[in-house]
């Protein structure tokens, strides 16, 4: 069964609503167990591998830090059982093939637990990170994405109302954009429609966007390819990558992760990078 399993990291943020309703339209789609994943640290476990907000409790009582991560945990809680209550979702009985959550707190050091755990699921859910108070760590997409050897799908800050209905494929002619299009095969095949974009600029050696349109025209799909002609910039492509995508009316994006190192793309930036800035569709990576 495609994506039966689905694990969402739980962080307090203001697109936490979009990361569970995310979730929620493919474990409809395929019946799927959703997982809600709470860390809560310790505080020399925290302070030890860096978990965010640990360096600053060190100024208080390890008491005092366990009962913020206590009260932390509750209301997130709180928040996935609502969103469990109003979709009206069973909660997990056993090895169940049909929809179905569960909630999972975990005593863990630090934020590798999720790209640990990730490892058994389908597919996990994050939000994108944004500027702001309370917003998706990028630790933890990165972790996930570099640490589960399995697809991320990424939602963006407003909740998407369907996924998947057409397709678009960041083609640059790498590994990493060819693991997610092998990751995506179950939505690819149900999409209405597929486009193959390729941005001049942004590719590396490797087949075309027109012998990714043959292999996926073998599972009878509508396949278009959009080529966009003219040397650029990495991070340039990632910004045509989204108004091209825009334009053709894409309601998710396929793209690799981070086909340049991630220090190489903090430094001259990249497409990967603009993507994750910028998105306001879901995103689904491998890297």
């Amino acid at each position: 069964m495609a994506f039966s399993s689905i694990l969402v990291p739980l962080e307090e943020s203001e697109i936490l609503a979009s990361v569970l309703a995310t979730a929620l339209v493919f474990a409809k789609r395929y019946d799927s167990y959703i997982e809600g994943l709470c860390i809560r640290p310790t505080l020399a476990g925290a302070v030890a591998v860096g978990f965010e907000g640990g360096a600053a409790a060190l100024s208080g009582t390890e008491e005092q830090f366990e009962q913020e991560q206590r009260m932390r945990a509750d209301r997130l809680q709180a928040v996935f059982q609502a969103f469990v209550a109003e979709n009206n979702i069973p909660e997990a009985q056993g090895n169940t093939t049909k929809l179905c959550a569960s909630w999972v707190e975990d005593e863990a050091s630090g934020i590798g637990i999720f790209g640990q755990r990730a490892r058994v699921f389908d597919l996990t859910v994050v939000g994108r990170p944004m500027p702001g108070a309370m917003t998706p760590a990028m630790n933890t997409l990165e972790t996930v994405l570099f640490e589960s050897g399995r697809p991320v799908l990424i939602a963006p800050p407003t909740i998407p109302q369907d996924i998947g209905r057409h397709i678009v494929i960041a083609w640059n002619g790498g590994t990493e954009t060819a693991r997610a299009i092998a990751f995506a095969k179950p939505v690819l095949r149900e999409a209405d429609r597929i486009t193959v974009l390729s941005v001049e600029g942004g590719m590396v050696p490797g087949p075309s966007a027109q012998d990714v349109k043959v292999n996926l025209l073998r599972d009878d799909v509508a396949v278009d390819v959009r080529e966009v002609p003219g040397r650029r910039s990495a991070a340039d492509a990632g910004d045509i990558i989204l108004s091209e995508t825009m334009e053709v009316g894409g309601d998710l994006l396929i793209k690799g992760g981070y086909t340049q190192s991630r220090l190489r793309q903090m430094i001259f930036g990249g497409a990967t990078s603009q993507i994750l800035a910028n998105a306001e569709i879901p995103v689904l990576m491998a890297h």
